[in-house]
């Protein structure tokens, strides 16, 4: 049974010189929550980005994923969706 969820941001910018800072902070953030627990990442503020960002929000959903948590992405702008299209990891985002 998961337990209450948390729900952490994305900034408005993640590019490549700032996406490896970006995951350090959300997963090590997310990696102090308790065992069992939702997390809810919200994309929404995601203005401008590169194929870096997939890879932060899938190093999110591995450390959740790792506390045995549950994760979702909320808000995920269009052409991030279509970026995961190409790379082929869709389905790891929903």
């Amino acid at each position: 049974m998961v337990t209450m969820s948390a729900i952490f941001a994305l900034p408005a910018t993640i590019m490549q010189d700032q996406a490896q800072a970006v995951a350090d902070n959300l997963t090590q953030n997310m990696s102090q929550l308790a065992a069992d627990r939702g997390v809810s990442l919200n994309a929404s503020a995601l203005q401008q980005f590169d194929s870096s960002a997939l890879a932060v929000v899938l190093a999110c959903r591995r450390t959740v994923l790792e506390l045995g948590g549950q994760f979702q992405v909320i808000g995920l702008p269009k052409r991030l969706l279509a970026l995961a299209q190409v790379y082929g990891v869709t389905e790891l985002l929903h």
